[in-house]
């Protein structure tokens, strides 16, 4: 489990963005430009790549080691 550590809270930085910006939400000012927290959703990928990068490369070391 200790190595899937960085790999779990990336994961948990992904889920929190995206609930973050449903909390959030969407709002149209008076003037009518919509306001919303866009960055949240980009943010929330780049998390989840990383996530699943850090999974395979621990994946990958464990395979390798067990072969020796």
């Amino acid at each position: 489990m200790k190595k899937y550590c960085l790999s779990l809270l990336s994961l948990i930085l992904a889920v929190g963005c995206m609930v973050a910006y449903n909390i959030i939400g969407a709002k149209v000012s008076p003037d009518g430009i919509l306001v919303e927290p866009f960055f949240l959703i980009p943010i929330s990928c780049i998390f989840g790549f990383i996530a699943i990068i850090l999974a395979l490369v621990a994946k990958t070391k464990e395979c390798i080691c067990k072969k020796c």
